[in-house]
């Protein structure tokens, strides 16, 4: 069927229709080579049926009459035209750009009530003075050039955007709902509060290690998962035994949140300039930091993983690599990682803060872990408790 639509309604036949009739056979090619024969095609039609050959593959053979095929031709026009004349009929703007005049404007305006009137004029007025605050902002010297260049990738309104979606995506987190992509916003969210947003707004522009930190949260963040990936392929966490999923009530992680958001904004509020801060071998010390974080935070994770089930379940004590130091190196890496970022702005005061702030939630959560692990593998644990006498700082705690 569909060769012989293309057949009928082709403007130019093809090679391979032939038509017949008794005398002669004349071929239906393009008009313009074969005017010659037109009257004899014409008359063949009139009186005989032609045969369409289909080409190889097909195996039957249709039979057209030239009545047929000017009935569905002129089906065809027919049906085009009108359809074009109903879209024009049924188009509504057409309708009002044809029937418009200055008489029907006239007859429009007298019908206006004054509360029309008050209506209209306050739309207008809004309008106009929305555009003209925005064309002020856009060409405002203030707006572009305050906060530097810098500053112009990172405004306030891009900033507040994604915290309001983190905030949704933490909302489907939470229900279990989250994809890949809405958990990466919900941590991208929260770093750029952290890290980018605090030194902005107390600096009026950003460089230098804010940047880097914002990276480097990242890296640091997304070690579990990247443990996950490495052993099983995914980033899904497996089924396991609901007690290792050891959490603190719902206060304590929001006041831990909201001492870490505090931690931060102190900070830049603490420490200098940030175009004061030197840069060059006067920073090797805090890159070393940083690479040490990220050392230990990597090795305890693996360590860890590679001697549990499933990643969260353990299946021995871990007492080697940063286990050997302290007991929860994991947690102490953390507090590494929120010093040496206030470190490099130069804040000391908030780094204690900090501190204070992760002894006090990773101590109660350490709590409740370390008495899982001693009803799990009793005096095993215990004789690794005594062996290593730190929870999170060497020497110190």
């Amino acid at each position: 069927m569909e060769t012989t639509s293309s057949l009928l309604y082709s403007k130019v036949a093809p090679f391979s229709l032939v038509l017949a009739s008794k005398n002669s056979i004349s071929s239906f090619r393009p008009f313009s080579k074969h005017s010659g024969h037109r009257l004899s095609v014409r008359n063949s039609l009139d009186h005989h049926k032609f045969p369409v050959h289909i080409p190889s593959g097909y195996h039957s053979i249709h039979n057209f009459s030239s009545k047929d095929i000017g009935r569905q031709h002129s089906l065809k026009c027919f049906s085009r035209s009108t359809a074009a004349t109903s879209s024009d009929s049924e188009n509504p703007l057409l309708k009002q750009l044809k029937s418009f005049s200055l008489e029907s404007f006239k007859s429009a305006l007298l019908k206006l009530t004054p509360f029309d009137i008050c209506k209209w004029s306050l739309v207008f007025a809004i309008a106009l003075a929305a555009s003209k605050w925005s064309l002020n902002i856009f060409f405002s010297p203030f707006f572009w050039m305050y906060f530097s260049w810098t500053w112009l990738f990172w405004p306030w309104m891009l900033a507040i955007s994604l915290a309001l979606y983190g905030f949704y995506c933490l909302k489907k987190h939470l229900q279990g709902d989250a994809n890949v992509f809405e958990q990466l916003a919900i941590v991208s969210a929260a770093f750029t509060w952290l890290t980018l947003v605090p030194p902005a707004h107390f600096n009026g522009f950003l460089e230098g290690w804010p940047f880097v930190f914002f990276f480097v949260y990242h890296y640091f963040f997304f070690f579990n998962v990247s443990v996950r990936k490495r052993l099983y392929g995914d980033f899904y966490p497996r089924e396991h035994d609901r007690k290792w999923d050891i959490t603190l009530p719902n206060w304590h992680k929001l006041l831990f949140s909201v001492g870490v958001m505090i931690g931060h904004w102190l900070a830049a509020f603490e420490g200098p300039e940030l175009h004061l801060i030197p840069g060059g071998w006067s920073n090797l010390s805090i890159w070393i930091l940083i690479m040490s974080t990220l050392f230990m935070q990597y090795h305890s994770t693996l360590y860890l993983a590679k001697y549990s089930e499933k990643v969260v379940v353990p299946t021995t004590v871990v007492q080697f690599g940063p286990y050997r130091f302290v007991r929860h190196p994991i947690y102490a890496s953390t507090m590494l990682l929120f010093v040496t970022y206030f470190a490099a702005l130069q804040a000391p005061l908030s780094a204690l803060f900090i501190i204070v702030v992760c002894l006090m939630y990773y101590g109660q959560k350490a709590n409740v872990e370390e008495a899982v692990m001693v009803e799990t593998f009793g005096e095993k644990y215990t004789e690794y408790m005594s062996k290593v006498r730190y929870r999170f700082i060497p020497f110190v705690y």
